[in-house]
């Protein structure tokens, strides 16, 4: 990964009615659909939307997509069989034990805020569609302990927080294999001195979130998890500050804290209130929520930006709970809902021709499918609760939400003007040339020598075909004319990341229940 605003980190007219065919919203206007959105066939010139989509299939994938990043000791049942061991000295030089955890995309860092965003969006996925997900839900859940084990070791320490391993200025200036990676394995923290917010409090929602995929089945790891969260959290909220302050260059442009803090103190309290039912979360977040941001008018989630994250979550407590305290944040996610349909008076959003959602030039499929998670996630809140978003004159369904979610999802596999689908592995057309190190070069068993840091450049710039499959990896996507050249050396739209995925294995699974 090359940066993550770079790598990872225009709207027609006919992009603008085709939208609103898809969410099909009632207005008071009485003039009929048919008479002014055109034919579906002829805004995907000769190419119809698919009938149906495996969505079973490509929860699987999403999901095994993480066996391909593992860092550290692989285990037995590893089914990306093409990977091996690799980093399992992390820390050493620190005294600390920091092996484990994910590679975030195409290189051989361990960047922690990533991760820790990745961990939350992995539980949040299970916690609302795991029951949809069968027999995925084991393989789902042990993605995401191999993600907490490595946050509980880099939060063992009191009054320390390991944030990054590895030196990514000197890691982007080679080309080669987890497996053989001999750049600096150079440890990053945070303390008292040089705080991070940002990174802490994203951490505590990673492993607020993550304790309730493991109460049930195994309360100990799971008290532990909340237990730590509620102590990081303190660690943030007290030593104030974001971390890329802290340790500039080793993390920008790479990672910057580029929204601040506010938001993940935010959001860290509301995923620590729905963990703990401890009141004292509710009374922090009354207290706090507008210093932190709660009324910004935002519309996008990322890794970096999580004000509308934290409105959906805290909206369930008003729509499934009642909880009069938090009326704000329904009024704040309605209006978040609002501003992403085309026709409504906030609408800020932009689409491609081909109808998908187009927030950056760089990366921009995480910016889809984090948004299309809140948009089955909050559709599901209003079923339950029964409840609509209005949209100045026009009534939203939960149905029309799930309407326009679940086209984004279908144009990710396939229901595109180039019929690529953009995860590796799914469907008859999808990249195979994907900007990512180990997916690139021969795999040690193939090839046992090493391939020094120099030579594995040779296939970073060959035309030939990956010859590892990561299979489930999704891309960044096309621009935002529906382009796409399946290019490895163009990182801004080959490469994938762990937190494009994350919170695609959670729509998956819903559309996997629901369209079976």
């Amino acid at each position: 990964m090359k940066a993550g605003w770079e790598a990872c980190v225009s709207f027609s007219v006919a992009a603008y009615v085709y939208i609103l065919l898809w969410i099909d919203m009632v207005t008071v206007e009485a003039t009929p659909f048919h008479k002014i959105i055109p034919p579906l066939q002829s805004l995907y010139g000769r190419r119809g939307p698919s009938l149906s989509h495996d969505y079973r299939d490509a929860l699987t994938k999403s999901i095994l997509f993480y066996e391909g990043q593992r860092s550290g000791k692989l285990p037995l049942n590893q089914r990306m069989r093409w990977r091996a061991d690799s980093a399992l000295s992390d820390g050493a030089a620190d005294h600390v034990d920091l092996t484990g955890g994910y590679y975030d995309a195409g290189d051989n860092v361990k960047f922690g805020f990533p991760m820790a965003f990745t961990t939350t969006m992995l539980s949040w996925s299970v916690l609302e569609f795991g029951g949809r997900m069968g027999d995925n839900l084991d393989h789902a859940k042990a993605a995401i302990r191999w993600a907490t084990d490595y946050l509980l070791k880099a939060t063992a320490h009191p009054g320390v927080i390991y944030v990054q391993v590895g030196d990514p200025n000197l890691d982007h200036k080679c080309w080669e294999r987890p497996e053989d990676m001999d750049t600096p394995r150079n440890v990053y923290k945070i303390d008292a001195d040089h705080p991070g917010s940002d990174v802490a409090a994203e951490t505590a929602a990673a492993l607020a979130a993550a304790s309730m995929v493991f109460r049930t089945t195994d309360p100990t790891y799971s008290r532990h998890l909340l237990q730590t969260a509620m102590e990081v959290f303190d660690f943030a909220d007290k030593h104030r500050g974001a971390y890329s302050d802290s340790l500039q260059s080793e993390v920008c442009p790479f990672y910057c804290s580029y929204s601040g803090y506010n938001d993940e103190l935010l959001w860290g309290a509301a995923w620590l209130q729905r963990a703990s039912r401890n009141v004292s979360y509710i009374a922090y977040i009354q207290s706090h929520g507008q210093n932190l941001g709660a009324e910004d008018n935002v519309n996008i989630f990322s890794w970096d930006e999580k004000h509308a994250g934290a409105r959906v979550l805290l909206a369930k407590e008003v729509l499934l709970r009642n909880s009069k305290s938090l009326e704000e944040y329904r009024g704040h996610a309605d209006n978040f809902i609002c501003s992403l349909l085309p026709g409504t008076p906030n609408s800020q959003a932009q689409y491609t021709p081909g109808g998908l959602l187009f927030k950056m030039s760089d990366c921009n499929l995480q910016y889809v499918t984090s948004t299309t998670f809140l948009l089955f996630t909050y559709a599901k809140y209003l079923r339950v609760s029964k409840q609509v978003v209005r949209c100045g004159n026009m009534i939203v369904t939960p149905t029309r939400i799930r309407t326009l979610a679940k086209r984004q999802v279908d144009y990710i596999l396939g229901d595109n003007p180039l019929g690529m689908s953009y995860m590796v592995g799914y469907g008859a057309k999808f990249p195979e040339h994907i900007h990512h190190r180990g997916s690139s070069l021969p795999s040690i068993y193939q090839h046992p020598q090493i391939i020094p840091c120099n030579d594995g450049f040779q296939s970073l710039y060959s035309n030939a075909p990956n010859p590892n499959r990561l299979v489930g990896a999704v891309v960044g996507g096309p621009d935002n004319n529906d382009h796409f050249s399946d290019e490895r050396n163009d990182y801004s739209h080959s490469e994938p990341t762990t937190y494009i995925n994350a919170p695609l294995v959670g729509s998956l699974a819903y559309l996997a229940h629901s369209f079976a």
